[in-house]
C-alpha cells in the first residue's frame, strides 16, 4: 500500500480588513495547491480578516463578515476536493475566539479555537480574544443560516479536537501554541496525530528566524510527524512586516521552505511525504509507553483516504530533505524594510517617497533601503509578477508596460524617490557632497536647499517680539539659547519636508500629481536615548530604520557597499556622526556621541538590558558592574555614572516616544511607546535606586580599604 501524501502550506500578503483582496489571495493559494496535486492546504492565522485588525476584532461586524467570506470560499468551484485549514475569528456563545476552520467539499468539519494566545511584545491577542481553556473539550457551534445553506449543516464541533481521516490523523496548532511548554502537538502526537498544521501571524525581527525554524523542527524531532507551518508575509497595515517562510517538516527535517522576504502576494510551498516514515520514527519503547497512557482524544471523522495512490506509480516519491536557510542581519535589513516600504507605498496609493538627506549614515541607510526596494521591484517584474507590474505602472505614472519591463532599479528610484539636502551655515561641504553623490548613485531626484533665510526669519521674528536675541554657546550664549537655535533648524526641516513632499510631484509634472510619503531616519538607539528634536525630521509618515540600531545600520551599509556596488557608501562609514546644528569652529565640531554622553554600542547594551532582560536601574548596575569590570576595565563608580546618565536621558526624553513616527519593527529593545514598549512618559528621578547603588559602592570601598569594625 502506498502511503505518500502531497501537502501544501502558504504565505499570503493579507491586508487587515481587505476582505475582497484577502479572499482572492486565499482562493488563488488553493488553486496553486491543487495544481500541485496537494490533498491538504494550510493558510496563515486570521487570513480572512488579516492578522493586524487590532481593536476591529472587538466589532461584531468583523465576525459576521468573516462568515460571509468563508462561505464564498468553501462554495467556490476551485476550492473543492482538497482539505482546507482556514483562519478567521469566530464568536462562540458570545465569546470571541481566534480560530481555524477545517473544511472539505462545502462541509465544515471542525472549528478549532486557539488555546494559547500571544500576548507580549507587539501581540495583544487577549485584548480581543479569549483562549479555549478546555483541553480535549468541545461544544456544538450553531452555524449562521447563510453557511447552513451551503453546507447543509446546522451545527459543527467547536473545540480541542483532531480530524480522523480513513488513513491518518490530523491535528491543529496555531502560532503561539507551538512555543509553549505544554504545546498541543505533544499530546496530539502521543494520541496518534501524524500531520500537524500550524497557522501563524509571526512578524520579522532581526535574528529571529533561525530560532523559529529550530523550534518548529523540534516539534516533530522527538516524536515524529509531518508539520506544516503557514505565515502571513508583508505589511498588513501597521509597523510589522510578517516574514513568511512557510515550511513543511517531517521528523524534524525540512522538506520545503518558502521565502522570508518577497513581493509575491501568494506563495505556496508543497512537499510529498511518506507517512510510513512517521510511523517508523515512533519506534522508541518509551514513546510507545507514553502513547499507551493517553486517554481518549476526541476527533471528527473525515471520509477520505489521503494515500489512495497507485502502487505502480514510481514517479511519485517523497520530497528530499533540504538544509534550512536564513538571511544574515545585513540581508534582513536590506530586504525586510524594503518589502514593507513597497507594500505601504502601493496600498497607500501615494506617488512615492521624500527624504531629507543629510549626508549622515542614518538618512543614507534609509535611502539605500529605498534603492533595495527598487531592486526587489525590478526582480519581481523580471519574474513576471503581474501584481508588481500593475503597481509599478501606477506608482511610476507611466503608460507603457514596455517601460516597466525595461526599467532598472535607478529608473524606478528616479520615479518614486525624492531627496533634499536642507543645509544651513552650520552644514559642511563634506555632508552636502555626500548627499548629492549618494542621490546620483541610486538615481534619486535630488534638490539642495539653503535654509539660512528661513532660520534667520524665525530667529528675527522671535527677537522682534521678545527683545531677546538668542546666541549659540560658541558665541557666548547659554545652554537654553544654544539648544533652542539648534531645534529651530531641525523643526523647520520637518515643515519644509512636508511642503516638498506635497509639491514635488506637481513640480515634476507627474501625471495625476499626487503627494509623497515623508520618510523618517532616526535609529532605535537615538529614539531610546531621546537624541532627537521633537517634531524634527524624526517626525515623518513612516520610518524604515526606527527599529534598527546604529551598529547594525553601519554593518548594513558596509554590506551594501559591496553587494549593491555603491562605492560612495565608504565615505559615510568613515564620517563622524554629527547633527551639524551648531557653528563649526577650529576648536569644535559637533559629534553625536559626545553630545549624547555615551557611545552607540553602550546604548545598545542599555537598551537590551532595559527591555529584553527587564532590568531597572539597580539591577542594570549590578549586572554591568560585574561584566564591565573585566570587559572594559571600569570600576563600579564609573559604571554607576554611565547607568545613571542613561536613565537620566531616558527619563527626561521619554515623552518624545509618544509622538514617534511609525517605524518598521526590527529590534527587541525598540522604545516604541505606541504599542511595543508601554511605559510612563513622566518619570521620577529613581532616587531610591541611586541611593542604594551609592550605599553599595561606599560599603565596597570600606571593605576594600579595611575601614570599619570586624
Amino acid at each position: 500500500m502506498v502511503h505518500l501524501i502531497t501537502v501544501a502550506t502558504c504565505s499570503l500578503n493579507q491586508w487587515a480588513l481587505d476582505y475582497d483582496g484577502n479572499k482572492e489571495r486565499i482562493i488563488q493559494s488553493i488553486r496553486e495547491a491543487k495544481n500541485a496535486q496537494a490533498s491538504l492546504r494550510v493558510g496563515p492565522e486570521l487570513e480572512i480578516t488579516g492578522y493586524g485588525c487590532l481593536d476591529h476584532f472587538l466589532e461584531g461586524e468583523v465576525y459576521t463578515t468573516s462568515w460571509e467570506i468563508l462561505g464564498d470560499i468553501i462554495d467556490h468551484e476551485d476550492c473543492q476536493d482538497i482539505l482546507l485549514d482556514i483562519g478567521m475569528p469566530v464568536a462562540h456563545n458570545s465569546v470571541f475566539y481566534n480560530c481555524r476552520v477545517i473544511c472539505w467539499n462545502r462541509e465544515i468539519l471542525l472549528i478549532r479555537p486557539k488555546m494559547s494566545l500571544a500576548n507580549d511584545g507587539n501581540f495583544r491577542e487577549m485584548r480581543y480574544f479569549t483562549p479555549w481553556m478546555r483541553i480535549r473539550g468541545y461544544d456544538d457551534h450553531m452555524l449562521p443560516p447563510s453557511i447552513s445553506l451551503i453546507t447543509g449543516q446546522r451545527s459543527v464541533k467547536f473545540g480541542d479536537m483532531n480530524v480522523q481521516a480513513l488513513d491518518t490523523l490530523l491535528g491543529v496548532e496555531s502560532c503561539e501554541e507551538l512555543f509553549t511548554a505544554d504545546a498541543p502537538h505533544i499530546r496530539q502526537g502521543l494520541a496518534g496525530v501524524e500531520i500537524f498544521t500550524n497557522s501563524s501571524g509571526s512578524h520579522h525581527q532581526l535574528r529571529k528566524l533561525q530560532l523559529r525554524i529550530e523550534l518548529i523542527r523540534e516539534g516533530t524531532r522527538k516524536s515524529g510527524g509531518v508539520y506544516l507551518y503557514a505565515n502571513q508575509q508583508g505589511c498588513d497595515g501597521d509597523r510589522l512586516y510578517y516574514d513568511g517562510c512557510a515550511m513543511i517538516i517531517c521528523n524534524g527535517e525540512i522538506l520545503a521552505q518558502g521565502s522570508q522576504f518577497s513581493l509575491n502576494d501568494v506563495e505556496v510551498v508543497t512537499a510529498t511525504v511518506d507517512l510510513d516514515e512517521v510511523r517508523s520514527a515512533r519506534f522508541a519503547p518509551s514513546l510507545r509507553m507514553q502513547a499507551a497512557q493517553q486517554g481518549v482524544y476526541p476527533s471528527v471523522p473525515l471520509d477520505l483516504r489521503f494515500c489512495d495512490g497507485d502502487e505502480t506509480d514510481l514517479d511519485l516519491r517523497p520530497s528530499p530533505i533540504r538544509a534550512p536557510t536564513w538571511a544574515s542581519p545585513e540581508e534582513e535589513i536590506s530586504l525586510g524594510p524594503a518589502c514593507w516600504l513597497w507594500d505601504y507605498l502601493r496600498r497607500s496609493k501615494q506617488a512615492g517617497f521624500f527624504l531629507p538627506l543629510s549626508g549622515g549614515i542614518d538618512s543614507c541607510a534609509t535611502a539605500v533601503i529605498v534603492y533595495s526596494m527598487a531592486r526587489q521591484v525590478v526582480k519581481a517584474i523580471k519574474e513576471g509578477n503581474g501584481q508588481v507590474i500593475q503597481d509599478a505602472l501606477r506608482i511610476c505614472a507611466v503608460d507603457q508596460e514596455q517601460w516597466v519591463m525595461r526599467a532598472t532599479p535607478k529608473d524606478v528610484v528616479n520615479k518614486v524617490f525624492h531627496t533634499c539636502f536642507m543645509g544651513t551655515e552650520n552644514s559642511s561641504r563634506d555632508t552636502r557632497d555626500r548627499a548629492e553623490k549618494l542621490a546620483q548613485a541610486i538615481g534619486a531626484y535630488h534638490t539642495d536647499m539653503n535654509m539660512d533665510s528661513v532660520v534667520t526669519a524665525q530667529r528675527e521674528s522671535f527677537t522682534q517680539v521678545t527683545g531677546f536675541e538668542p546666541r549659540f554657546k560658541q558665541h557666548g550664549g547659554g545652554a537654553a539659547e544654544s539648544l533652542a537655535l539648534q531645534n529651530i533648524q531641525a523643526r523647520l526641516r520637518m515643515v519644509n519636508a512636508y511642503m516638498y513632499a506635497q509639491m514635488l510631484p506637481t513640480v515634476r509634472g507627474r501625471r495625476g500629481g499626487g503627494s509623497l510619503l515623508v520618510l523618517g531616519s532616526a535609529n532605535v538607539d537615538e529614539c531610546l536615548r531621546g537624541y532627537l528634536t521633537k517634531y524634527d525630521c524624526s517626525s515623518a509618515d513612516i520610518n524604515p530604520i526606527g527599529g534598527i540600531s546604529k551598529t547594525d545600520l553601519k554593518r548594513f551599509i558596509a554590506w551594501a557597499e559591496k553587494n549593491f556596488d555603491l562605492p560612495i557608501l565608504e565615505s559615510f562609514l568613515t564620517a563622524i556622526p554629527t547633527a551639524e546644528l551648531e557653528p563649526i569652529t577650529k576648536d569644535y565640531v559637533q559629534s553625536d556621541e559626545a553630545d549624547m554622553g555615551m557611545t552607540y554600542d553602550e546604548l545598545s547594551v542599555f537598551g537590551r538590558l532595559r527591555k529584553v532582560e527587564r532590568l531597572g536601574p539597580l539591577s542594570m548596575w549590578e549586572k554591568l558592574a560585574r561584566i564591565w569590570k573585566d570587559e572594559r576595565d571600569l570600576n563600579p563608580t564609573e559604571v554607576y555614572e554611565k547607568v545613571r546618565r542613561f536613565f537620566w536621558y531616558f527619563n527626561i526624553n521619554r515623552h518624545k516616544m509618544t509622538t514617534l513616527t511609525p517605524s518598521y519593527h526590527a529590534e527587541q529593545y525598540s522604545p516604541d511607546d505606541n504599542r511595543f514598549d508601554l511605559r510612563p512618559f513622566l518619570y521620577p528621578d529613581f532616587g531610591w535606586a541611586w541611593s542604594k547603588i551609592e550605599g553599595i559602592i561606599h560599603k565596597r570601598f570600606d571593605r576594600v580599604n579595611g575601614i570599619g569594625g570586624q
